[in-house]
């Protein structure tokens, strides 16, 4: 009688899990597509865009002072950068000439809450208190509805984008961070940036106004960015409204 050898287990899992994959590559439109078993089902903010084109989207958090943003906004110009800025509502009611200002410059202002509370940390209620407040305090002042939302110390949960959602808000994160508001200094600030692991095609960089030494990286930062060919967008210029996904590491995909 003829012997048949018995293969084991494991061997035949990871035929499937290869057959899988390229039956997911095969059947997408390019190789930049994303598997669909890897396409996440967990509520994630937007932490980058899956995008052909060189561009970057600078955003500065502001919830502290702003004694830097003349210069900050003078540097932009230089430029020709625009940025999109997350206010807090406390900080827009104490400097509402600050608000003025960023959006004359053609800054985009997105909400980061009303006082830079932890949101998870909060009920429904409150969550949407927070977001709500902000969003009057802008709009009292330059009649303008905010549609972008970064939750302070980019602390979140399913329920933190759910709730922002509701209320017609993208919930933005970032790929890129700066670490500006440590105060490792100015060469810190752009060496972290310009040679970020993340950084390419449709990051989001987060800097923040306020900090020791933003203000004095900031020129030399965008000189090097534009030098490794990228240009700047706003966040909503960056971003997709409809038709997309969210991979697993919170990078927009847009659907085809």
């Amino acid at each position: 009688m003829r012997s048949f050898s018995i293969v084991p287990f494991r061997y035949i899992t990871l035929f499937l899990l290869v057959c899988v994959l390229l039956y997911g590559i095969r059947n997408t439109p390019s190789s930049r597509s994303i598997p669909a078993f890897l396409l996440t089902e967990n509520e994630l903010p937007i932490y980058c865009v899956d995008t052909d084109q060189p561009v970057v989207a600078l955003t500065f958090d502001s919830a502290w002072g702003t004694e830097d943003l003349e210069e900050i906004l003078s540097i932009l110009e230089k430029h020709n950068a625009p940025a999109t800025f997350f206010v807090t509502g406390d900080w827009v009611r104490k400097n509402p000439d600050a608000i003025r200002s960023i959006d004359r410059a053609g800054h985009e202002i997105g909400n980061h809450g009303n006082s830079h509370k932890h949101m998870p940390q909060l009920s429904a209620d409150e969550m949407r208190n927070e977001i709500r407040l902000c969003h009057v305090a802008v709009y009292d002042l330059i009649h303008k509805n905010m549609t972008l939302f970064r939750a302070p110390y980019s602390d979140w949960n399913n329920s933190v984008v759910e709730t922002a959602r509701t209320m017609g808000y993208y919930s933005i994160n970032q790929s890129v961070d700066s670490l500006d508001w440590k105060d490792y200094g100015v060469d810190s600030i752009i060496r972290t940036v310009c040679e970020h692991k993340n950084l390419e095609n449709g990051s989001i960089i987060l800097l923040h106004n306020g900090s020791t030494y933003t203000k004095d990286a900031l020129d030399t930062l965008l000189t090097n960015l534009e030098n490794q060919g990228y240009s700047f967008v706003k966040v909503s210029s960056l971003i997709y409204t409809t038709d997309y996904e969210l991979d697993h590491t919170g990078k927009q995909i847009k659907k085809n």
